[in-house]
């Protein structure tokens, strides 16, 4: 670290209040294709979990395992390898010592995001210093709604949607809502998404938030993985035409423009303003607002907007300060309603920069970490941005939103 980066950090540590919610570091697994075929095929879930906190505390060593108040980590699936109060169980299999606690969270797709939010919220109330935040999911150990028993009154009370039940149906759903979003217009997006994230690849902006993760598939030798297993660079727009609409006959949705079936984890060290100084952490980013909102469950990808409202209103903010969008890429057609409804182009700089999960995966409850570990190192690159945001839509009919600060903006901290 350059002693002109050291001050920079210290001048960021000296605006914050004690109280103030700081996202410190973040990092992930590689991201593996879910099935008989992908790399952690054989790999337990807490397992990939216990990766992630391990390698977040190696990289940050000045942080005392003991000091640690909490380990919060999100699975959708709460049974085998991910149930048994996974946030626990990682924590103790991490080797943090058994005096720090742990709990599991359920937000379907927002479920780091919720872990972080839930513990932020701690961290602003003075119950805690020092937390780890993340979630994992294991799709190929556990499919999507495996288990799952919905209510009968659902339907019979007419409550949701038979269809909401599938997030596939829900995107054919916002295509119909909003016509303007044609297949050409997702499928257009999805290749910019494959070709931002091989650019961010090719300049070495993803691979230094990924920790390594040795497996063995059955039947098969041991492999290190280090980079993402979904991502298909040179996707074309006629590659994509060709793919089948397997939720609606002559639909628009297909696997080229949506997000994929994966398994992965992510963990982020969370910290308070009187911890960044005492321990003499680098702030990343500072949490200025968040929110979560519900829309109808046939139509859950419109949930960030909402969310997105009531953030920038408890932020007292307008979409305008923001410069710089992690928007999670469940579906094309998610994205770009959120686009649309805020007036930005689909192609905006400030979108998505490495590309999203179209291209990089989406192991749901682990995917709002990735977003805010992504929009970190943007920041560190842009210090001309002093507000970005990161969004989801959340399975049932929700959106989430966080509002972060930029520490290396020359306004950090000074109030509006």
């Amino acid at each position: 670290m350059s002693a002109n980066t050291t001050t920079e950090h210290e001048n960021a540590s000296r605006m914050l209040d004690d109280r103030d919610v700081v996202f410190v570091d973040g990092v992930r697994t590689p991201f593996g294709r879910a099935g008989e075929k992908g790399i952690y095929h054989g790999t337990r879930a807490d397992d990939l979990a216990v990766k992630t906190v391990r390698g977040l505390l190696e990289r940050n060593p000045q942080v005392p395992a003991e000091k640690i108040d909490e380990v919060s980590l999100a699975a959708t699936t709460q049974t085998g390898d991910q149930g048994l109060t996974i946030g626990r169980t990682v924590a103790l299999l991490s080797g943090i010592p058994q005096s720090v606690p742990g709990y599991a969270i359920d937000r379907m797709c927002a479920g780091a995001m919720t872990a972080v939010t839930s513990t932020a919220g701690g961290i602003a109330f003075g119950a805690y210093d020092l937390v780890i935040a993340g979630g994992v999911e294991h799709m190929g150990n556990h499919p999507m709604g495996a288990g799952a028993d919905p209510n009968p009154r659902f339907v019979s009370e007419r409550i949701v949607d038979p269809q909401a039940l599938n997030m596939g149906n829900t995107a054919e759903n916002l295509h119909d809502r909003f016509p303007a979003i044609t297949k050409e217009r997702a499928d257009r997006y999805a290749v910019a998404s494959q070709a931002k994230l091989a650019a961010a690849y090719e300049n070495h902006q993803i691979q230094p938030d990924l920790v390594s993760v040795a497996a063995k598939r059955p039947g098969e030798g041991w492999a290190v993985h280090s980079v993402d297993e979904p991502p298909r660079p040179g996707t074309t727009m006629e590659s994509l035409g060709e793919l089948r609409t397997p939720f609606r006959a002559h639909g628009r949705v297909t696997a080229g423009n949506a997000a994929g079936l994966n398994d992965g984890a992510t963990a982020a060290l969370l910290a308070s303003g009187r911890a960044v100084r005492e321990l003499e952490l680098a702030p990343k980013m500072r949490l200025v607002s968040f929110a979560f909102a519900g829309v109808a469950p046939d139509v859950m990808g419109y949930g960030p907007v909402p969310a997105t409202e009531k953030a920038l209103a408890k932020a007292g903010l307008d979409i305008q300060d923001i410069g710089l969008f992690e928007i999670n890429e469940a579906f094309a057609v998610q994205v770009l309603s959120f686009l649309d409804y805020y007036g930005i182009d689909q192609d905006d700089p400030r979108v998505n920069r490495y590309g999203g999960a179209i291209a990089v995966g989406h192991p749901l409850a682990s995917s709002g970490v990735r977003l805010m570990t992504q929009l970190a190192r943007q920041f560190s690159e842009d210090h001309s941005v002093r507000y970005g945001i990161t969004t989801m839509c959340i399975g049932l009919g929700m959106g989430g939103t966080v509002i972060w600060e930029n520490p290396n903006h020359p306004d950090f901290g000074s109030k509006a």
